[in-house]
C-alpha cells in the first residue's frame, strides 16, 4: 500500500518575482526594492545596479506592452486588512460595479481587502479587472477576480502603471501604502507632472480628521493653497463618485477639443 502524496501547508511562504514564484526555503530574506534602496547593499551599486538597471526596463517594457490596450480606466487603492463584509469592502464592490458599467476598467493593486472588492465588482458587472501586484515580504498574490494580473518588483515601475493608465484615481480607508498613492497623486496633479484628473476620497468620516488637519494646519500655515484643497473630492455616494468622474473626463475631451 502506497501512501497518499502530502499536501503542501495553505500558509506556506510564496513570493512572486515577475514569472518566477518561490516558495519555503527558496524565499529571499530581502526584496528586490530593498535591494536597490538601501545604503546597507553599498557593496552591490558597482558590481549588480547597471545589471538590475536591465530588470528596471523590462518591468516597464512588460507594464506598457500589457496595458497599453485597456479600455479607459480608474485606478481604486484602499486597505488589504479591510475584511469582506466591512463598509468600505461592501462600498469598493459597488464602485467596481459602477465604473465597469459606465465603461471603464478597474485598476488595483491585485490583493485582498478592498482591492479584491473592487475587481470582484468590476469582474461580475462584465468589465475589465486589473492587478498591479508587487513583491512584498508578506506575499499576499493577485485576488481570483483579476483578469489581467501583472507581479511587479519595484514600486516605482507599478506607480507609474497606477498614473499613466488611469483617468482618475479613487481612495477608499487604508493604511500607508494607500496614503503614498493618495498623495502622490495630488502631488502630481498640483505640480501639473499630469493633465487634472479627479482624485475622489470615499468615506467621508474615515478621513475627516485627515482633511480638517489638512485645512488646519497646511492650509492655515501656508504650506498649500485652497486651490490645492479643490483637487480633492470627498462622498460616500458610488453614483456621485463615478458622476464626477465621467463629468471630469468630458471637460477635459472638450477641452482637448478646442
Amino acid at each position: 500500500m502506497t501512501d497518499s502524496p502530502s499536501t503542501p501547508p495553505r500558509t506556506m511562504s510564496e513570493r512572486h518575482r515577475g514569472a518566477v514564484t518561490l516558495r519555503r526555503d527558496a524565499v529571499p530574506p530581502s526584496t528586490a526594492d530593498e535591494k536597490l534602496l538601501d545604503s546597507h547593499y553599498r557593496r552591490e551599486w558597482k558590481t549588480k545596479d547597471a545589471w538590475r538597471a536591465l530588470r528596471i526596463l523590462s518591468e516597464f517594457v512588460e507594464g506598457f506592452d500589457t496595458l497599453a490596450d485597456l479600455p479607459p480606466a480608474v485606478s481604486v487603492f484602499g486597505s488589504a486588512r479591510s475584511k469582506p463584509d466591512s463598509p468600505e469592502c461592501e462600498m469598493a464592490a459597488g464602485l467596481g460595479a459602477a465604473l465597469a458599467e459606465a465603461g471603464y476598467a478597474v485598476i488595483t493593486g491585485g490583493g485582498p481587502g478592498v482591492m479584491e472588492a473592487a475587481n470582484r465588482g468590476a469582474t461580475e458587472a462584465g468589465g475589465m479587472s486589473v492587478g498591479l501586484g508587487i513583491e512584498l515580504p508578506f506575499e499576499q498574490g493577485l485576488n481570483d477576480w483579476v483578469d489581467v494580473g501583472i507581479d511587479f518588483r519595484y514600486f516605482f515601475v507599478r506607480k507609474t502603471m497606477f498614473v499613466k493608465y488611469a483617468q482618475a484615481f479613487v481612495v477608499l480607508p487604508g493604511g500607508f501604502g494607500t496614503l503614498d498613492e493618495l498623495f502622490e497623486a495630488i502631488t502630481l496633479v498640483q505640480t501639473k507632472k499630469v493633465t487634472r484628473f479627479p482624485v475622489v476620497l470615499m468615506g467621508s468620516g474615515y478621513w475627516s480628521g485627515l482633511l480638517s488637519w489638512m485645512r488646519e494646519a497646511l492650509l492655515e500655515d501656508g504650506k498649500i493653497s485652497v486651490a490645492d484643497l479643490d483637487l480633492i473630492h470627498v462622498t460616500d455616494d458610488v453614483a456621485e463618485a463615478v458622476r464626477f468622474i465621467v463629468q471630469a473626463d468630458a471637460t477635459l475631451a472638450d477641452t482637448g477639443r478646442k
